[in-house]
């Protein structure tokens, strides 16, 4: 399972657990699960989406970075 915490500049967006998370980024979208290699990606006009255990949530962003270690996944991102 990943820890993941979306934030942006007005808020946070999502602080809890995830089975995967799916982000735009600038080099094409891509896909972390469970184990991830580390990773510090920039972001671009995309659909950030996520899995729990609630179900899919997805939203767009206008960019924005992603960090990953450890199974802990943080984006700071630019809400549409």
């Amino acid at each position: 399972m990943l820890k993941l915490k979306i934030v942006s500049p007005e808020k946070v967006l999502y602080d809890g657990e995830a089975e995967l998370v799916k982000v735009p980024g600038t080099m094409g979208e891509f896909e972390i699960l469970n184990n991830h290699a580390p990773i510090i990606s920039s972001l671009q006009n995309g659909v950030v989406e996520y899995a729990n255990k609630d179900g899919r949530k997805q939203f767009p962003v206008t960019g924005g970075f992603v960090s990953v270690l450890k199974n802990e996944v943080k984006l700071c991102v630019e809400v549409v």
